[in-house]
């Protein structure tokens, strides 16, 4: 049964990631950033609504009236906006006791799934007594000022608001609003998110030191803008995930897209491509089956976690075809392996809440110029090219994006020289099966700067829920964290108590 889970969940994840033909015929693609397969499961349905009725009852949910504009005072920047957020205070230790806040920030999909999913608060909340937060991000579930998300990224005047920083700004509104609810004033937060969360969280921490004692940032790629990292990275990673698993899978899907572009160029070859690969609709460019493919294994490899290691299952499809099979027999064995026996496979889903969200954030300000070459990677061709993404997304919002705003705004150039003399408390997790490491922080920047990975980890592997299958090395990983947080808690309280004495130097 749980297998069963895992498929399901692994599928409705591959759909969302897949491109969305609806928006343009082949837009380049960023791949999503989200620390739950989970979250995505009601994105998928396309009804665009959201519940928490499934949680157990210590998780309650209230809502904020939130600021539209956080950094304008027009008329219109006074409106206001319903913020879903939930709280756990069934482990709180008071207001008068050495207990901290953990907030986590939601990311782009509903908090739906989150209080159960990102189970690092409720672990270590007995241990540290700790008051759980859980908030919303703008646009994505219940907390979307203007209607669907749908009606909202059409709407030129309403989705300017939609933005990282906006975000933040609502949780710093947001966080002290629960301080002075809780009479907590002195009850230090320390901020949690994976993945886009992960790098709001960093950067939370950087812009707001005065509300976060400490942020963990888990699989937080901040080094993915403004070519800091070179554009193979994440597809590197991919393919290196694959041949450590099997040479010969590895091989065999490296040859299979010069095989898929040769029978497609042939008379009948899309239809016979369709039948090969059980289509649930007939493709009308082989870039269809070769993106849903791009996908599918990228998908893999960024959640290859154990115990089943999806990796390992497209693999496992691959190699154990019967001898002698055609390559693309052998490819197709890999889709059932990993999705499972179905009657089709959908070449093109419909585009979620999650899957517009994000589009537009990468159309905006999250231009993350991922791409690889021709021979470098296990991958067809597909370099990104600032340019011809610029005039995609131009054709669909009638706005450019802006590629250099994020490291304007947050930093990530020398980071290293930078931050290490302003800033601190942050901890870069990280697991390096994960395609997205190749972007994040993989070395202390100071001794309050600290990068904690994993050789064996995947993506946001560390803040999902304890389970009596993990290996040593993540168990090791989470105490790691823990015993930093602890640190930066105690030290907080002694400069406290030396403050109020009046002996703070």
């Amino acid at each position: 049964m749980k297998m069963n889970k895992l498929f399901l969940f692994q599928w409705l994840l591959l759909l969302i990631f897949t491109k969305t033909s609806l928006i343009f015929s082949k837009p380049h693609k960023i791949p999503r950033l989200t620390p739950l397969i989970q979250n995505i499961i009601q994105d998928h349905s396309n009804t665009f609504s959201s519940s928490t009725n499934d949680l157990p009852k210590e998780f309650e949910t209230y809502y904020y009236k939130q600021t539209l504009d956080h950094f304008n005072y027009g008329p219109k920047s006074y409106s206001t906006f319903k913020q879903r957020y939930i709280i756990n205070s069934k482990y709180w230790g008071g207001s008068n006791s050495s207990s901290p806040i953990f907030a986590y920030l939601g990311a782009e999909s509903s908090i739906d799934g989150d209080p159960l999913g990102v189970g690092f608060l409720t672990d270590f909340a007995p241990q540290f007594k700790a008051l759980l937060v859980y908030m919303e991000h703008r646009y994505y579930g219940e907390s979307s000022p203007f209607k669907t998300m749908e009606e909202a990224v059409k709407d030129e005047d309403t989705r300017g608001y939609f933005n990282s920083a906006q975000a933040i700004a609502d949780y710093a509104e947001l966080l002290l609003h629960i301080k002075e609810k809780y009479s907590a004033k002195n009850s230090p937060i320390i901020v949690i998110g994976g993945s886009y969360g992960g790098m709001l969280a960093s950067w939370f921490r950087m812009k707001y030191p005065h509300i976060a004692l400490g942020a963990l940032a888990s699989s937080a790629p901040i080094l993915y803008f403004d070519n800091i990292t070179p554009q193979n990275g994440y597809y590197s990673v991919v393919s290196r995930d694959f041949k450590e698993a099997s040479k010969s899978c590895y091989h065999t899907i490296r040859k299979s897209w010069a095989m898929i572009d040769k029978i497609a160029s042939r008379k009948s070859g899309l239809s016979y491509l369709s039948r090969k690969f059980k289509t649930c609709s007939k493709l009308n460019d082989p870039f269809e089956l070769k993106d849903y493919l791009d996908s599918m294994y990228s998908v893999a490899a960024q959640y290859n976690s154990p115990p089943s290691y999806p990796v390992t299952i497209v693999c496992g499809g691959i190699d154990g075809a019967p001898k002698g099979s055609h390559i693309l027999d052998r490819i197709f064995a890999g889709i059932v392996a990993y999705r499972g026996n179905s009657s089709c496979y959908n070449m093109n889903p419909k585009p979620s809440e999650t899957g517009l969200g994000w589009r537009w954030q990468t159309c905006s300000e999250m231009v993350m110029p991922i791409g690889r070459g021709e021979y470098d990677t296990m991958f067809f061709s597909a370099p990104f090219n600032l340019n011809n993404f610029i005039t995609d997304c131009k054709k669909k919002y009638g706005v450019s994006p802006r590629p250099h705003w994020i490291t304007t705004y947050y930093g990530g150039k020398d980071i290293k020289l930078i931050l290490q003399r302003f800033a601190s408390n942050i901890i870069f997790s990280n697991g390096l099966r994960d395609p997205y490491s190749s972007a994040g922080v993989l070395q202390d920047i100071s001794h309050s700067l600290q990068a904690v990975h994993t050789r064996n980890g995947s993506h946001c592997l560390d803040i999902l829920s304890k389970d009596s299958s993990d290996p040593e090395w993540l168990t090791m990983q989470r105490n790691t964290e823990v015993k930093i947080i602890e640190g930066w808690i105690a030290k907080y309280y002694a400069d406290l108590k030396a403050l109020q004495k009046g002996k703070m130097h």
